[in-house]
């Protein structure tokens, strides 16, 4: 127990589990009946009511030592350290004769920037899912471990009182940056811890080590001299788009961006196995096997997966170290980005299919980030919903987006890096009508930006969102490189886009009223267009 350090907790478990192998946390799984096997020997759990992630259940601790830095509105919500130790409390005392199962681990495969996670859980899968997810340590390693920068105590089965403590339901994730202590309460799905890691990052990163984080997936060809970087909701293809075989594979989904590269902040993957094919996505299909955990995914009565069964949850998906891609690159440590690329599912079916960006337009995308929910990333969504997320990962971004904006754009000026903003949603007319983009076309796409095929080919500036279009792009139809072709009614087109036009307006002047003026005017201009 000394060694586990959690005895400072008081947690009167009946017994501690450490860092415990796959087999061994797999095993107990079984026998404890969390879930099963698939035939692949992955372990398939489904997570009950909260198949994905409850942003209104995230909290931040206020505290003096904080409070000026956060960024608090509808998504950093402040609560009290009374009420966190309260909570906190009531999880140990919950926990009391259980057998628990503890991972110490890292986030920051650059070590200079590592930060140490000590996570707790109530179950042995969560257990494993985080062994897949963070940086696993070597036994040495783990001898020299000592006090972690971070604990994580992780607690589904415990239920919070919403009345008592002013919370919206029965679960809640709470993270109090200066005690260094996360609490997670009520919810089963594992994406909140990773999440979680993800939020302590992205606030010690930029404070600490002038290291910008990123919601990007990320990917190098032959040297790290050709690295690049895909920002993107869950949805847009960022797993998908980074595990090219033909790339060498850094991580799918966290980021920091240092002075001497790109770093993976996670050792895992946790990709989505909706509708998922070996022919379409054979790096991710072949990863699912032992070791890696699935979640709402439905099995029949051999362990037979069905990836297109949608009746647990849209959200569907799989946990594995980055490893089980054969093309990975470990550590995952990168060069400075050739390219960046910002991905979003365009609903509304009116932005290109690629399209290249200024500095300060690169600006305007990054503190923006739209793109449309898709099914079942959140609870409560159906079908898409155009969004505006800043920084392409507001839920896990504490500090205030001119903080991270700033970062990107010394940065871009500092490398002359590209970027390009591509739309992995929907062409020749909105959802329900028009058709989602074939991966073909967008991988082709991407290939000729990393590539340097788009430098020397002519393009045509759509004046109403500010962007650049390339007239011709290998590998692809021209006839889709303007959107407005693609539609049966130009004049439909129009009305949809001006519409999605004053829609970024709208959001950005509720938003950052003080922006710097060449980022503000660097985005979509509904005047240029008169129907």
């Amino acid at each position: 127990m000394t060694r586990i350090g959690i005895e400072n907790l008081h947690i009167n478990a009946k017994k501690a589990l450490y860092n415990a192998c796959p087999s061994e946390l797999i095993r107990i799984s079984l026998q404890n009946g969390e879930g099963r096997l698939t035939e692949t020997g992955a372990l398939a759990v489904e997570t009950g009511k909260y198949t994905g992630r409850s942003p209104h259940d995230k909290f931040i601790v206020d505290t003096e030592g904080v409070h000026d830095l956060i960024n608090w509105g509808k998504v950093n919500r402040p609560v009290s350290r009374d009420t966190f130790n309260a909570i906190r409390g009531e999880m140990i005392e919950y926990l009391g004769g259980k057998e628990i199962y503890v991972f110490d681990g890292f986030a920051g495969a650059d070590r200079k920037y590592t930060r140490k996670f000590r996570v707790i859980n109530e179950f042995a899968w969560q257990n494993l899912f985080i062994r897949n997810l963070l940086i696993r340590p070597t036994d040495k390693e783990l001898e020299n471990f000592g006090e972690p920068d971070y604990t994580i105590l992780c607690a589904p089965g415990f239920k919070c009182d919403p009345e008592k403590y002013g919370l919206n339901s029965e679960a809640a994730i709470i993270i109090d940056y200066e005690a260094h202590f996360v609490i997670i309460a009520g919810t089963h799905y594992a994406g909140e811890i990773k999440k979680s890691v993800f939020s302590v990052m992205n606030f010690a990163l930029p404070v600490e080590d002038n290291v910008l984080p990123m919601h990007c997936s990320a990917n190098m060809g032959k040297t790290a001299n050709d690295t690049a970087v895909f920002f993107g909701l869950s949805g847009t293809g960022k797993t998908t788009l980074s595990a090219d075989p033909k790339r060498k594979l850094i991580g799918d989904d966290e980021h920091g961006w240092s002075c001497d590269g790109i770093f993976n902040i996670e050792g895992g993957c946790y990709a989505k196995c909706i509708d998922l094919k070996q022919s379409e996505q054979p790096e991710i299909f072949n990863a699912i096997r032992f070791g890696a955990v699935t979640e709402n995914v439905v099995l029949d009565n051999k362990g037979t997966p069905d990836y297109e069964d949608r009746s647990l949850t849209e959200n569907t998906r799989v946990g594995y170290p980055v490893d089980f891609i054969s093309n990975s690159e470990i550590p995952g440590v990168g060069g400075i980005p050739k390219a960046v690329i910002f991905l979003t599912a365009d609903a509304f079916g009116v932005l290109p299919p690629i399209s290249r960006l200024s500095k300060n337009a690169a600006m305007y995308q990054f503190v923006t980030g739209f793109t449309s929910k898709l099914a079942g990333t959140e609870r409560g969504v159906k079908e898409p919903q155009p969004t505006f997320s800043t920084l392409f990962g507001e839920p896990f971004m504490p500090l205030r987006a001119e903080k991270y904006a700033q970062m990107l754009g010394d940065r871009l000026d500092q490398y002359g890096t590209k970027v390009y903003l591509v739309n992995t949603g929907w062409t020749g007319g909105p959802y329900g009508k028009g058709q989602r983009m074939k991966l073909g076309y967008t991988r082709h796409m991407i290939t000729s930006a990393l590539s340097g095929l788009l430098d020397g080919v002519e393009y045509v500036h759509d004046d109403l969102f500010n962007l650049d279009i390339p007239k011709l792009c290998p590998g692809v139809p021209s006839n889709i490189l303007n959107p407005r072709n693609t539609w049966a009614n130009g004049e439909e087109y129009d009305k949809q886009a001006l519409k999605l036009a004053k829609m970024f307006e709208d959001n950005f002047k509720a938003k950052y009223p003080n922006m710097n003026k060449e980022i503000a005017q660097a985005g979509p201009n509904s005047k240029v267009v008169s129907l």
